[in-house]
């Protein structure tokens, strides 16, 4: 669409999902068998038609580099680009310090595009949306700011900002998580939080920016520092995310930050869940990424041991022969040998898993292979002497790990 540029924030460091963001970006975790975190903001603005795209990127960005040459290269297309952008450091020698600070320090890329609007999205959340649908309701209130929002259950809101908004949809109140978070009025167990997804119309942006890169005093976020100074004003609206539809979906406003090792594996089990919340397979609304040169999965009983797959998610590429595998999802290229058993775990692809293994409730990483007879998510406390264990006993086995070798 012209006059609308997106600007998607990719350079989050991901520490609370670390081991799996010890070697990648955070938007470049893989999630889904087959896709990248990243890809879901970019389906949203690719299937709304726009495709004017800035992916600003910052910490250990070169896998997300490659997959977005390898998935999501244009080309030939006159005037319509995805482009990753790496720091520039135009302000000098330095990280970005904020959300705010990014898009500023990229200013220079908004005035060569010049549009009238500058949609400024996450990448890493596993959600969809018709951003056309985002950008109606902002034109139709004349927004100066529009925030995307949902509800939230009032215990888990204060990982976010919390908005109080009046019935036109005009923003009345914002706090950037608060302790203790006001509730939805008439729904006192729920609180409306922001997406962290902003429309702006682009003069008021790069003003309310440039003003914040000269305030000392400012740490540089949308959360925390413009949209508190904005709403006042009486042009910040809020829209609300369940009020977006999809063509072919049955299921409206799923959201998730995947931001925990606990939420990204409860992310997975939805997807596995029966009439799941969150649809792979809608034709109207296609879920584009870089899909490798692989064949087909292959599936194989062996001598000894038949084959046992239910609930499950198993990428191109993947071999398996006689193992029980139960409500799991497996990436590309997964190998895994007879006798085996696995259960309510992710495994990212490229993996190994010997004969008669006994796998449960675990995330393994890429290019992990593990001994046969190995067993991982039995004993919890043996399994924190040898790899990461969250507080819900999931096991993650970090990328390149050689197991019981």
């Amino acid at each position: 669409m012209a006059g609308v540029l997106g600007m998607i924030l990719a350079g989050g460091e991901g520490s609370r999902l670390r081991p799996l963001t010890d070697t990648r970006t955070k938007p470049a975790v893989p999630f889904g068998g087959s896709y990248r975190l990243i890809d879901f903001a970019l389906n949203n603005f690719v299937n709304a038609d726009l495709l004017k795209i800035y992916v600003l990127t910052q910490f250990k960005s070169q896998s997300l580099y490659v997959h977005m040459k390898n998935g999501w290269n244009i080309t030939g297309m006159t005037g319509q680009f995805i482009d990753p952008i790496p720091a520039q450091m135009r302000m000098g020698k330095r990280w970005y310090d904020g959300t705010a600070d990014a898009i500023y320090q990229n200013i220079r890329f908004i005035e060569i595009e010049n549009p009238d609007q500058v949609c400024i999205f996450g990448s890493d959340h596993i959600y969809k949306m018709d951003v056309n649908q985002m950008l109606s309701f902002h034109k139709e209130k004349q927004a100066a700011l529009t925030v995307s929002a949902i509800r939230m259950p009032l215990h888990e809101a204060s990982a976010f900002g919390v908005i109080e908004v009046d019935d036109k949809g005009c923003m009345i109140g914002f706090e950037e998580k608060p302790e203790n978070p006001k509730s939805i009025p008439g729904a006192p167990d729920f609180a409306l939080v922001s997406m962290g997804n902003y429309i702006f119309e682009t003069d008021v942006l790069c003003e309310e920016l440039e003003l914040d890169a000269n305030n000392d005093q400012s740490s540089h976020d949308f959360g925390k520092d413009i949209i508190p100074k904005l709403f006042p004003t009486g042009k910040v609206f809020v829209y609300d995310f369940c009020s977006n539809t999809i063509e072919g979906e049955k299921n409206t406003g799923y959201w998730r930050d995947v931001g925990t090792i606990e939420a990204y594996w409860q992310a997975h089990m939805d997807l596995l869940s029966e009439d799941a919340p969150f649809s792979l397979y809608n034709r109207e609304w296609p879920l584009h990424t870089y899909y490798p040169p692989v064949p087909p999965a292959t599936i194989l009983d062996s001598e000894q041991c038949k084959v046992d797959i239910n609930n499950c998610m198993v990428s191109a590429g993947s071999y398996i022969r006689g193992a029980q595998i139960h409500k799991s999802i497996l990436g590309f290229r997964t190998n895994i040998e007879p006798g085996t058993v696995i259960s309510e775990s992710v495994i990212l692809g490229d993996v190994k898993i010997g004969a008669n293994c006994s796998i449960r409730k675990a995330i393994i990483d890429k290019d992990v292979h593990i001994a046969p007879g190995t067993v991982i998510g039995e004993n919890i406390e043996l399994d924190r002497q040898r790899f990461h264990v969250s507080d819900d006993g999931i096991v993650v086995i970090p990328k390149g790990t050689r197991v019981g070798y």
